[in-house]
């Protein structure tokens, strides 16, 4: 690149190199999908409000963009991102006006075709001849169907060969410009006969001097020692407008500087040392459930050596969760625990799966927040768990019960009709799991 600017330069100074017009098309390229992401973003907290200027983005980029555009070549005599760049339209005297217009036509005309061959064409060239002929001209239909039969028949048959001329001579052109073969880089360019330069010392001044704020003088139509409104369009257009428009200058640095950072903090590592830190000696409490009806089953305490009752085994509940739909009680697994400092038998269970109560696997978190192995949790929501399929059998013993810290039911035999296997539901809070092992989600660590 270095070599080819040096050649460059020593022709013609003003010149731009072709890697320069490259990056300047980049950027304007880059510009509007990160405006729609951003604006998807605001219409997921806010749909009521930016769901229709989500639909019709196109339309309002490209109106926003000839404003903006109209007023960076009306004063700094190129467009936004070439003005970024330093760089300017030359007029060519043969050009009567119409270069605001069609300064950026051919931008976004390009990007809607390609929008819409993606839907319409894309995935039905890739399948057979049968399926692409099934759709047969509308002839009894409305003017709104055959003319969209021939937009998706252009979009198919012709518009391919037409984007791949245009790449082609695109090509043509920069290896043209490249080698001094040609003043343009751009057909488009060509077709309205500007060519791209560097801004120099007189443009600078120029530009300082249209740019300038213009002495006050009384507005007409205004009273003496009367101030005009900032929302006067006289204001809005001559001071508000251009200081709006000529902001931009210094938004768009930003935002890049911005956009890298972010993309660097989280690259780095250093972002997960702070995190890792932040996070040390933190104990966090499992989520309080709130709600869980009780059963009038009160356990007994024991004394001493006595082993207590079997009916409960979890630590927040005075009973298993009672479901409201089948009145029966369900079965759950005890919520993780922290270390008590107060008594010297507790253990940390907080890294140990609820349900197989090993170390956690493949961590897959359910609605209510707790973390479970993804086998074990999949399985359970889907009904298909071995300790369901045993409770509800009744041939799980009470100390497999008790080691295993779930429900246990005295008398044994089957528990069919008796209790809710917690198939589709939370093992530890017995709520309902949302859309089932769909609402399951991987937690990253």
């Amino acid at each position: 690149m270095e070599f080819m600017t040096a050649l460059q330069s020593g022709l013609d100074e003003q010149k731009p190199s072709l890697f320069e017009l490259l990056s300047e098309q980049q950027l304007g390229s880059l510009i509007p999908p990160s405006l729609r992401y951003l604006l998807a973003v605001a219409t997921h907290r806010h749909p009521r409000y930016l769901l229709r200027v989500l639909n019709y983005f196109d339309e309002l980029n490209a109106l926003l963009s000839l404003l903006i555009e109209r007023h960076y070549l009306k004063v700094y005599g190129g467009g936004f991102t070439e003005n970024f760049y330093g760089l300017k339209r030359a007029r060519v005297l043969r050009v009567k006006g119409g270069e605001v217009r069609r300064a950026q036509l051919g931008a976004p005309a390009e990007r809607k075709l390609d929008e819409s061959y993606d839907i319409h064409a894309a995935s039905i060239n890739m399948l057979g001849q049968a399926y692409q002929d099934r759709e047969s001209f509308p002839a009894e239909g409305t003017v709104k169907q055959r003319a969209m039969w021939l937009y998706k028949w252009f979009l198919r048959k012709v518009y391919p060969s037409i984007n791949a001329a245009y790449f082609f001579s695109l090509l043509a052109y920069n290896l043209a410009y490249l080698f001094d073969g040609s003043k343009y880089h751009s057909p488009f360019l060509w077709l309205i006969g500007t060519r791209i330069r560097r801004l120099n010392a007189a443009d600078s001044r120029a530009i300082a001097m249209a740019t300038q704020p213009k002495s006050a003088s009384p507005s007409a139509g205004a009273r003496p020692g009367q101030t005009p409104s900032i929302f006067s369009p006289r204001t809005m257009t001559g001071t508000v407008g251009p200081r709006l428009m000529s902001s931009l200058k210094i938004l768009l640095p930003t935002s890049i500087f911005a956009l890298k950072f972010l993309e660097w903090w989280h690259a780095s590592d250093f972002a997960r040392q702070l995190s890792r830190k932040a996070n040390e000696g933190l104990e966090l409490p499992p989520p309080i459930i709130s709600g869980l009806p009780t059963t009038a089953r009160n356990t007994k305490s024991g004394t001493g050596n006595e082993k207590p009752s079997l009916s409960r085994h979890d630590s927040g509940v005075d009973g298993p969760p009672i479901s409201s739909t089948t009145g029966l009680p369900i079965l759950t697994v005890p919520a993780p625990a922290h270390t008590d400092p107060n008594s010297a038998e507790s253990t940390n269970t907080t890294s140990l799966c609820p349900i197989c109560a090993s170390e956690i696997q493949t961590s897959t978190a359910a609605q209510t927040g707790y973390v479970y192995c993804y086998t074990c949790i999949y399985k359970w929501v889907d009904g298909t768990h071995p300790r369901q399929e045993a409770f509800m059998e009744g041939t799980s013993s009470a100390e497999d019960e008790e080691d295993a810290k779930g429900w246990f039911e005295e008398g044994g035999g089957s528990r069919v009709g008796k209790w809710e296997s917690g198939k589709g539901r939370d093992p530890v809070t017995g709520r309902r799991v949302l859309g089932g092992t769909n609402g399951l989600r991987r937690v990253m660590v």
